[in-house]
C-alpha cells in the first residue's frame, strides 16, 4: 500500500487512554489493532515522556488489510511494535510467545480492547458487514473463518435465527423476522446478498428511525454469531486479567449493552474478595480480589469528540489495575 487509506476510524477516547495506561516503560498491548490509531498515540506518548526505551508493543488483529494498515501507520515506531496476526482471544499465548521471541517479560504493562468494528470494513462492501452497502453477506473479520453470515442466514432454523437475533440484537421482532427469512428462503431461494436481507427487514418495518435501528440490531446479531464475540471477549477479559504485571492496567471500550455488561460484570467479579460463607467471622478473605476498578462508572466521549467523530457517542470505556491478591487464606477471628 502506497498511501494510507482515510477510511479507518478516528481512534476513539485515544487521549483517555494514553492517560490512563502510559505511566512508564513496559510492555504494551493493543489487544483489537484496527488500523492503529490507538497504537500510534500510545507510542507517541512513550516516546515524548521519555519512556520509549524499554517499552514494546504489540499488536493484534485478525484482519490481514488492518494489520497492513496499522503497519504503515506505525512505520516510525517500527522498533518498538510487534504486529501479530490472531485474535485477541488468544492474548494471552500471544504475549507468551513474543516474550519468548524478544527476551521481555511475559507479564504485561498495559492492555487496551477497542471492541468496535473499524469503518474501514463496514465501507467495505465485499466484506458484508453493513446494510447500507450491497455486498456478499459474509462478515467474517478473519476472511479465512469457516462460518459466514451467509451459513447463518440460510442454514440455521427459524427458531434458532429467532433466538439469535433476540438474544444478541436484542431485536423486540425477533420472531417475525426469522419467520420472513424464512418463508423468503422457502420460495425465493438463498438469501447471499446484504441488501436482500435488508429488503426482507424493510418490508416488515414502519418508519425511518425503526428500520435504521432494526437492521442494526440484526446485522449486530449476525455478526457477533458468525465471528463468536461475546465468547471471545469473556476469554480475552480473563486471559488479560492474567498477563498484567502488578499495577499493570487494562482499558476496555464497548460499543454496546451486551459488552458492556459483560465486561462490566467480570471486572466486578475480579474486584470481588470472598469472605466466605455469612456468620463465619474471618480476619482476612478467602481469596482476595485480583483487581481494583479504575473507573467505577464507564466514561463516555466528550461531546466536543463527538460533533468531530460520532462513532464516539455509544462508547463507554472502563478501566481496571491489577493488584496483589488472589491468595488463600483461612484466618478465623477467635
Amino acid at each position: 500500500m502506497g498511501m494510507l487509506r482515510q477510511n479507518y476510524h478516528e481512534p476513539v477516547l485515544a487521549a483517555e487512554i494514553v492517560a490512563f495506561l502510559v505511566r512508564r516503560a513496559g510492555i504494551y498491548v493493543d489487544g483489537t489493532l484496527g488500523g492503529g490509531g490507538h497504537s500510534r498515540a500510545i507510542l507517541q506518548a512513550l516516546r515524548e515522556s521519555g519512556q520509549a526505551e524499554g517499552s514494546l508493543l504489540i499488536g493484534i488483529d485478525q484482519d490481514d488489510a488492518a494489520l497492513q494498515e496499522a503497519s504503515e501507520k506505525l512505520k516510525a515506531y517500527e522498533p518498538m511494535t510487534v504486529l501479530v496476526k490472531g485474535n485477541f482471544q488468544a492474548m494471552g499465548s500471544i504475549i507468551k510467545s513474543v516474550s519468548a521471541q524478544k527476551a521481555v517479560p511475559d507479564k504485561v504493562t498495559a492492555i487496551l480492547l477497542d471492541l468496535g468494528v473499524s469503518s474501514f470494513q463496514i465501507d467495505s462492501p465485499e466484506r458484508g458487514f453493513s446494510y447500507r452497502r450491497n455486498g456478499p453477506l459474509d462478515m467474517r473479520m478473519d476472511s479465512g473463518a469457516s462460518l459466514s453470515a451467509t451459513e447463518v442466514v440460510n442454514g440455521y432454523e427459524e427458531h434458532e435465527l429467532a433466538k439469535l437475533f433476540f438474544r444478541y440484537g436484542e431485536e423486540p421482532r425477533s420472531r417475525t423476522i426469522a419467520k420472513a427469512i424464512v418463508t423468503y428462503r422457502q420460495k425465493q431461494g438463498a438469501i447471499t446478498e446484504t441488501e436482500q436481507l435488508a429488503a426482507i427487514i424493510r418490508a416488515l418495518t414502519y418508519g425511518g428511525d425503526n428500520v435504521i435501528k432494526t437492521l442494526s440490531r440484526v446485522f449486530q446479531a449476525l455478526r457477533i454469531e458468525v465471528n463468536g464475540e461475546l465468547d471471545v471477549l469473556r476469554q480475552a477479559l480473563y486471559d488479560g486479567i492474567d498477563s498484567l504485571e502488578e499495577s499493570g492496567r487494562m482499558a476496555v471500550i464497548s460499543y454496546h449493552s451486551l459488552e458492556d455488561r459483560i465486561v462490566k460484570t467480570i471486572f466486578a467479579e475480579k474486584a470481588r474478595s470472598d469472605w466466605g460463607p455469612k456468620g463465619v467471622a474471618l480476619r482476612e478473605p478467602l481469596e482476595r480480589g485480583s483487581i481494583t476498578l479504575v473507573t467505577r462508572k464507564p466514561l463516555v466521549a466528550s461531546q466536543q469528540e463527538i460533533d468531530i467523530n460520532p462513532r464516539a457517542r455509544s462508547a463507554k470505556l472502563r478501566v481496571i489495575e491489577k493488584i496483589a491478591g488472589g491468595e488463600l487464606s483461612c484466618k478465623q477471628v477467635r
